[in-house]
Order: structure tokens, then sequence, then C-alpha cells
């Protein structure tokens, strides 16, 4: 049977993933109201919401997922259908350089989610990173079968909260679902992350650093086909399940990074090759088919379209 997506919790939902997934919660007529729990860290701004947070449907809650009297307190106070959890941290470099904010937020603060949602009964979707597993050698496909191999403390920490869910299910019952995503494009991104960066670099003629040989190779899918992942997921997933949300789009960060030069009409000389990454991946590939089966997804958004789009969309912000 279908879940109630009356009224979701969206936790995060004033950063990247979570704002465009509060978007197209917005947009379904089932859905009454959104409520939204945002730390408001660096990464989130409530000018990414529908009407910088102050739509009709939408109650914002300045707050953390490490909060347990203020998770109790919202779940008490709202006819909660179902939880959305995306808060987390989510910067791979700044994971190594201080891991300590990625075991608080992505570990205990999805416990805490975890066990408010058993309390009440309600529903949880986790969305994970298809960083799980690690490296993927060509022409491997990780399947949600796949072993988990995390490399970085990011990766590790959101490794951890898939296995305190999957064992919230095993031993508890609980109905949760996990998502695996591959790397997001889109707008109103926030400018540490790859696309954005270089955007921003680029637009001042400033050189524009390129992890090694710039050939680590990632499956990119638009930030609007996650969030339609999420909600499948959600409503049609199986509890318990991980379903894995990927584009086949597969991508160098090299060849991405020429193709923005080439939007904005900028030189390939501005490219500058700087020292790895501490314990880089080489290549992220998942496999989207149980999703298709089960779900009725799959990611729609063309690349080819979409991404000079989306280069024009964040130059204008960071202009």
């Amino acid at each position: 049977m279908p879940r109630d997506l009356s009224t979701p919790l969206v936790t995060g939902g004033a950063g990247f993933i979570g704002s465009a997934l509060v978007r197209l919660l917005l947009a379904r007529p089932e859905v009454e109201r959104v409520v939204v729990l945002d730390k408001l860290t660096y990464a989130g701004s409530l000018t990414r919401l529908p009407e910088n947070g102050k739509h009709p449907r939408l109650e914002f809650i300045h707050g953390d997922v490490t909060d347990r009297p203020l998770i109790a307190e919202i779940l008490a106070k709202h006819p909660i259908s179902g939880v959305f959890h995306l808060a987390a941290e989510s910067h791979v470099d700044r994971s190594i350089e201080n891991p300590d904010d990625f075991i608080a937020t992505n570990i205990t603060g999805t416990a805490c989610l975890i066990e408010a949602c058993r309390a009440s009964g309600i529903p949880l979707l986790h969305c994970s990173t298809d960083e799980a597993y690690g490296s993927a050698e060509p022409p491997i496909l990780f399947t949600e079968s796949s072993p988990l191999r995390p490399s970085s403390p990011y990766a590790a920490s959101k490794t951890s909260a898939d296995l305190l869910c999957l064992a919230a299910h095993t031993t508890y019952g609980q109905d949760v679902v996990i998502t695996r995503s591959s790397n997001n494009y889109g707008p109103r991104q926030h400018p540490e992350k790859l696309i954005p960066r270089m955007i921003h670099c680029a637009l001042r003629d400033q050189p524009l650093p390129v992890y090694g040989n710039g050939l680590q190779v990632r499956d990119w899918m638009h930030a609007d086909d996650h969030s339609a992942g999420l909600i499948a997921a959600f409503i049609r997933g199986k509890s318990g399940n991980v379903y894995n949300l990927g584009a086949r789009c597969e991508r160098t960060n090299l060849d991405l990074v020429r193709r923005i030069l080439s939007i904005l009409g900028k030189p390939e000389s501005l490219i500058r090759h700087v020292t790895d990454r501490p314990g880089h991946d080489c290549r992220y590939a998942i496999d989207p088919t149980k999703a298709g089966h089960e779900l009725g997804w799959t990611a729609r958004v063309d690349f080819e379209q979409a991404f000079p789009e989306t280069v024009r969309l964040l130059a204008a912000d960071l202009a």
C-alpha cells in the first residue's frame, strides 16, 4: 500500500537537494503541507525555498537533527505522515579536514530521527550516497547488494547511517527505506561543489583547480530527477530496502570542466591540475535498474540540454 504523502517532514530542506525536493512536493496535489527542519549552516539558505520559506503550505523550523526534544516536539505538534531525511554534512574535503561534524550530523542525527520515527510509527526515507560503495573499476556497476567500502570520512558517516536504518528495520520491523544517489547538478547549488566552484573561478578568469589528472568518473543526475526518485521511493519502496538512483550519465571531471569553460566562452588554459585529494575514488557508477522495476522511476532530464542551462543559471547567480 502506498505511503501517505500528505504532510511530509523534510530535514535539510533548505539545502541543494532538499529545496529541490520541497519544490516537487509542493507541486503535488495530495501534499497538504511540507514541514522543513534545517540548521541553516553555511550550506543552507531560506532563499532556496519557495517564497523564501514563506510559502503558505510550507512551515520552516530552524533546528538541528541531533536535537532529540525538538524532533519529538515536531512529530507531536504536526500530523507528519513521513520523514524525508536529507540533513547532512556532505563535502568530502571538509570531512577529511574535520570529521567530527560529519559524525555528529550524519550518524548521531540519523540515529535521533530513527528513534523518533519508531516511537511515533512514522515511515522514514533516508537519503544516502553512491560513495558508500567506494570506487568502481570499469565496467562494474554497483547494485544495492554490492559490498559497502566507503573511502572518505563523509562516505563512512553516510554508510554508518545506512546501517543504522537497516538495523532498525531488522531489529524492530521499522518502516525505513534508503536511497543511494549519484552526483547531482542543478540550480541553487552551494559554491563549494565542483560545478559552481569551477563557474565561479571561470567568471573571474581565475585558475580552475582540477584534482590529479581529472579523469575521475562520476554519474551526473539532475536534482529534479533525484527528488522525483526520493518521492517514488517513499511512496512505493519496500521497507528495509535500498534503491540506487542514477542517470547512467558518466563523465570525467575534466570533461565536465571543459564543458563549463566552453559554455562560458573561457579558454581551457585556465585549467590547473593540482595535488589529488587523499583517498580519491576513481569512479562512481551505479545500476538503477531496481528503482525502475520496483518504483517506476527513471532519470528523465537530458544532460546535454539541462547542463548548459544549469551552468548559465549558476553563472548568473555567481556573477
